[in-house]
């Protein structure tokens, strides 16, 4: 069958890699896709916030299956325009309602959602510009540090941890009034702190059943030894030695289960990926937040352990039969590296050539910000380039990430060079 994979990161990258090995694929097609998608299928300029022109092309091009990578799509209802619209109302759509989408387009929501249905997550209080003085009093009540999140989508960006309550304070009025994450930031979640080690927990479901896909540890900060600024991500590591099976078996009964009982009880469509953050406080898992697709750069580690057919799983998702299938999940370690451009997640230079990538054949490779001009591949955005490296032993596979890393070149280059260290202990 005729597949469309909507996205132009390196998660879109590594799902595309991983569809066109399907034999369950005909045409790949990816809208707009990057430098690296290109060698997967066939890249599309089409405005993926353009639903109408998606629709159109799903018809014009047979496609059968449509498979959405990021959140933007998703909390913009595009499931239910497809699925409602008389050309394409036949076409698996992989991607939850805009209503399940709520759980990553609004913390509120998320939030109130996991009190209803008991799911275990730091307490909280969300404000807006009329409640700013209630905010600062509820500040006043937690002990530091102080967690104050962007209500709505802010790119992985709309999270802000200060150590001292007048930094705190400043912070909340800077995102309620002087809107530094834009329309994102008009309600602003405020919950207490969490002391313990974060991991990314992915999980398929077509609504009523669920599997559960490798888990990885993210790296967020920009800078080593986790300083810095929140990024996008800047690597990852696949599995996570700490969640072992009796932290993993809390999380199916008191996380994942009751998630999907919920979705079902409020009769939420949801045929798509659940991406829960969790945080291991002393041995038991706190859900921190909701994203209602794969994770990026975690999609980069996981999927090349993935040795199951990728489009069959999909295709029991969209059909409601995934009790049917069991993934085969690959034991070794994944360790992916983000190569990014220098000043991110701040202001960065864009076009700058990249070198040597094509001389690595021990890594995979999965471009993100990344764009192909006739042979010449250059940079266009934060997150350039994600190099993975699969080995039984995990100070094998971080060698083998660092190692290539160093190897590709583009002007101002960065990446972390910790990725993976602190789980060596």
């Amino acid at each position: 069958m005729n597949i469309l994979l909507l996205g132009s990161g390196g998660r879109e990258h590594a799902l595309a890699w991983k569809i066109d090995k399907s034999p369950l694929c005909s045409k790949l097609f990816i809208a707009p896709g990057n430098a690296g998608t290109q060698f997967c299928g066939t890249n599309v300029k089409i405005d993926i916030a353009d639903f109408d022109a998606i629709a159109a092309f799903v018809e014009k091009n047979s496609v059968k299956m449509v498979v959405v990578g990021p959140e933007d799509p998703l909390v913009n209802g595009i499931t239910d325009f497809l699925s409602n619209h008389e050309k394409t109302k036949d076409v698996m759509v992989i991607g939850p309602s805009a209503e399940g989408a709520r759980l990553e387009g609004s913390k509120e929501f998320a939030k109130e959602f996991m009190q209803r249905y008991k799911i275990p997550t730091a307490a909280y209080k969300s404000f807006s510009i009329e409640t700013f003085e209630e905010g600062v009093d509820f500040l006043e009540t937690l002990k530091p540090p102080y967690v104050l999140k962007a209500d709505g989508l802010a790119a992985g960006k709309g999270v802000v941890i200060v150590n001292s309550l007048d930094g705190a304070i400043d912070a909340l009025k800077n995102m309620l009034k002087g809107k530094a994450f834009g329309k994102a930031s008009e309600k602003v979640v405020i919950e207490e702190f969490l002391q313990g080690i974060e991991l990314s927990v992915f999980v398929a479901t077509d609504g009523k059943s669920w599997v559960l896909l490798p888990e990885a540890k993210d790296y967020k900060r920009i800078g080593e030894g986790d300083t810095g600024p929140n990024t996008g991500g800047m690597g990852a590591v696949s599995p996570v030695p700490f969640a072992d099976t009796v932290f993993m078996e809390k999380v199916k009964t008191r996380v994942i289960q009751p998630t999907i009982d919920g979705l079902q009880k409020e009769g939420i469509r949801y045929e798509g990926f659940v991406f829960l953050g969790l945080m291991n406080v002393a041995g038991e898992p706190y859900v921190i937040e909701y994203n209602v697709r794969m994770g990026d750069p975690e999609t980069e580690a996981v999927i090349p352990r993935l040795n199951s057919d990728l489009v069959e799983m999909l295709q029991h998702m969209a059909k409601g039969t995934l009790e049917q299938y069991i993934p085969e999940v690959c034991p070794e370690f994944a360790v992916t590296v983000m190569l990014v451009s220098g000043g991110y997640p701040g202001a960065y230079e864009k076009g700058l050539e990249m070198v040597r990538w094509d001389s690595i054949n021990d890594s995979y490779l999965f471009f993100a910000g990344a764009t192909s001009d006739g042979d010449t591949i250059k940079t266009s955005g934060g997150r350039v380039l994600a190099i993975t490296s699969m080995h039984s032993q995990m100070d094998k596979a971080i060698a083998m990430s660092m190692h290539n890393a160093e190897k590709v070149q583009f002007q101002h280059k960065f990446y972390r060079k910790d990725i993976g260290k602190d789980l060596q202990n």
